[in-house]
């Protein structure tokens, strides 16, 4: 159904405007025995989230399966008001305000999108915006070398622990720009990062920058803080690389140790972008107010024109389109406008009270599910440390013929870390968000008890680990 914004109101006032007394009057001349009569069998009234489940559900009987994967993208409720709202012509066809004068609509979302984004991630700036998370994690990683070029330290720690495809992607923006990237390793207990594993890749040499994920690609939760403190005490920046629903429970980049962090980026397809088989995504990048000449991307000012009216601009716009070329701060860039219009209404849609309350069941349920599945014989926590709705499991067989077999029930069981991570053996890295009830999480247990039971049993070709 689509999206009604009008209030009573205002449907009083229209109706007053052409002389009808009330909504029946527009359809009088519909003869009286053909419409329907009330209907009174109607069961009670369930919130919209229940009813898209429900639809779901019934959807699913023709092959749609239930995920349990989340690995950077990842499945989270949608209210129907946001992309209806985006659909609207004014959004939908609009690409980027190159007459920013006459684009005051789209610059005001572009405004509120940076203003939310400040208040999330506790620094001063904001674009809008990049491609994606691991793009945007690039053009961090350039920001904070060319800001440091007096140094001559154009290296870059970058932790293990980072999302392998954003590692890939950082790999190939920067290899041919001088700069190295040496890996950090994570602690094969706890999944973290320390001040050890960190001064051994150092070396005591400079560096630009720490990227510090949280919480990580396993969904480990790090020690933040401490490891903020440490970057700045080498002189270096130090780069959160963050998800967007966990922010709502967890301190944000700019209150990290003594001085926050000096660059925040990350994914912002948790905030009303659909999977949709890997993309269009948005990445968002933000910093502190003295690297705001180093940001890539849209930056809309907010101001007052000669009348005193609020009025909004781009500002700071030194872009490839602008003959910069090789000065140009970036040649990838772009403006995702209508992922960004999405982002900018799940947000205001939810607030900070509805955006922590989705956080807050993330976690329950990925606690709950840990729970249940840890009690099944061979499954086993691999890492020790507190996590936010992602745990890496350890399975007593090759997680890829588990996977393949829940897959066969309809359940995306999680993400196979073999290929990535072979040190870590036999793992999986399961999710959960908002989305799943109770039920989901017995029914995952359920299933997956019975592909270990009958692919441990003797003869079936699979040995365990």
């Amino acid at each position: 159904m689509p999206f009604i914004p009008h209030t009573d109101a205002e449907v009083a006032a229209m109706l007053a405007t052409i002389g009808a007394p009330d909504l029946a009057a527009l359809f009088d001349d519909i003869p009286a025995d053909l419409p329907a009569a009330d209907l009174t069998d109607l069961p009670p009234a369930v919130s919209e989230m229940e009813i898209t489940r429900l639809m779901q559900r019934r959807a699913r009987t023709d092959g749609q399966a239930l995920c349990f994967t989340g690995a950077g993208a990842y499945d989270h409720h949608i209210p129907a008001a946001v992309w209806q709202l985006v659909e609207r012509g004014e959004f939908y066809t609009a690409y980027t305000p190159y007459q920013a004068e006459a684009s005051q609509g789209t610059l005001q979302v572009l405004y509120e999108f940076q203003s939310m984004m400040t208040a999330l991630t506790a620094l001063d700036a904001s674009n809008a915006s990049l491609y994606d998370g691991a793009s945007a994690l690039a053009e961090a990683i350039l920001m904070a070398v060319r800001a440091q070029r007096q140094r001559h330290a154009p290296r870059i720690l970058l932790p293990r622990s980072v999302h392998p495809l954003y590692r890939r992607v950082v790999q190939s923006i920067v290899n041919y720009q001088n700069i190295e990237l040496v890996e950090v390793p994570f602690d094969p207990q706890t999944g973290q990062l320390t001040i050890a594993q960190l001064e051994a890749a150092a070396a005591g040499q400079p560096f630009a920058a720490l990227v510090l994920p949280q919480p990580n690609f396993f969904g480990v939760i790090e020690e933040v803080s401490a490891l903020t403190d440490w970057a700045h005490a080498q002189q270096a920046f130090v780069v959160g690389l963050v998800n967007p629903v966990a922010l709502a429970l967890l301190s944000p980049p700019g209150e990290w140790g003594q001085r926050g962090a000096d660059i925040a980026c990350g994914e912002g397809q948790p905030l009303g972008i659909p999977l949709a088989s890997g993309g269009p995504y948005l990445g968002f990048l933000c910093c502190k107010q003295a690297l705001v000449r180093q940001m890539p991307g849209r930056i809309v000012g907010k101001t007052l024109d000669r009348d005193g009216q609020i009025g909004y601009t781009l500002t700071l716009q030194a872009r490839e389109q602008h003959i910069r070329r090789a000065k140009a701060t970036s040649n990838i860039c772009t403006n995702q406008g209508l992922l960004v219009t999405a982002a900018t209404i799940h947000l205001a849609l939810l607030g900070a009270e509805g955006l922590a309350r989705v956080a807050q069941h993330c976690h329950a349920n990925v606690q709950q599910l840990t729970q249940l599945l840890t009690a099944i014989p061979g499954v086993t926590r691999r890492f020790n440390a507190p996590v936010f709705h992602e745990q890496v499991l350890q399975l007593p067989l090759p997680a890829a013929a588990v996977l393949r077999s829940l897959a066969a029930h309809q359940l995306l069981g999680g993400y196979d870390l073999s290929d990535d991570y072979p040190e870590l053996g036999a793992a999986v890295l399961i999710c959960t968000t908002e989305q799943q009830t109770a039920d989901d999480l017995t029914h995952f247990h359920n299933k997956l008890a019975r592909v270990i039971a009958a692919q441990t049993q003797p003869g079936c070709g699979l040995k365990p680990n």
